[in-house]
């Protein structure tokens, strides 16, 4: 079932989340979601401007935004859904699967820039479905950032919105998050943040333009960027939390090695 139509910021949201969750999804659901997204994406774009695109200002919104919607499962979950998997092995095989999906996103959006898409109105110079990539690539790996903290026995409390801007922040640095670290979680990012974010978001864009290389080269080089980045990012984060579980208290039941 395709989310409702609503409010254009709650359904923007809701795709994303939905292409970022754990749902099986075939080839084709998978392009006519992103195809459908970024048909809101140019809707936005005009309102955004030119200069908050360029900037990375809009793209980064749209993130945070959509935070709250990316489906987070806690470690029971986890486990159940990975046959039982614990520790390392459970943080290898959800890199595995994060992996698998930012690939299959590169290559859904290499195939829709292959073929005579009705695209809405260009971002700058690069079409609506590769905005579309872009967030639904950060948002699988904000969601695999959530979990490996689940995993590792590092927890960020708070509301939706505020777990949300704390992983999409640890997302845009590539480090984890320090719940030791004096301060707050809040849903309001600081100027460092943001600026951190926006830089990170327009990299993500613009490692997305090889979709539009000729024929499916751009969907095969997407997807091997995409696995490899998402790789490269799991490693930094699991090195930083690995840090931090060492000095958190022992989980009582000791599962963890």
């Amino acid at each position: 079932m395709e989310p409702a139509r609503g409010d254009g910021s709650t359904e923007l949201g809701e795709l994303i989340g939905r292409l970022a969750g754990d749902e099986e999804m075939d080839r084709e659901t998978r392009r006519r979601l992103l195809g459908r997204l970024a048909r809101l994406l140019g809707q936005g774009a005009r309102r955004a401007g030119a200069a908050g695109i360029a900037r990375g200002r809009w793209l980064a919104d749209l993130l945070l935004e959509a935070a709250p919607h990316i489906p987070i499962r806690d470690l029971e979950t986890l486990g159940r859904h990975h046959h039982g998997l614990s520790g390392e092995d459970l943080a290898d095989n959800l890199v595995k699967v994060a992996g698998n999906a930012t690939t299959a996103v590169g290559a859904a959006g290499g195939a829709l820039a292959a073929v005579e898409f009705a695209a809405p109105p260009l971002l700058l110079t690069a079409p609506a479905q590769i905005a579309a990539e872009t967030l639904v690539v950060a948002a699988i790996e904000v969601k695999l950032i959530a979990e490996l903290h689940e995993v590792y026995g590092v927890s960020v409390q708070g509301s939706g919105t505020v777990r949300g801007a704390a992983f999409v922040t640890s997302w845009a640095r590539q480090r984890g998050v320090n719940p030791l670290e004096g301060g707050t979680f809040t849903s309001a990012l600081g100027s460092a943040a943001k600026a951190a974010l926006r830089k990170r978001m327009m990299r993500t864009f613009g490692r997305h333009m090889t979709t539009m290389g000729p024929l499916l080269t751009g969907a095969a080089a997407g997807a091997a960027l995409n696995r490899a980045a998402t790789r490269a990012l799991a490693a930094k984060v699991r090195h930083d939390l690995r840090g931090s579980a060492e000095e958190l208290p022992p989980p009582l039941d000791g599962t963890f090695g």
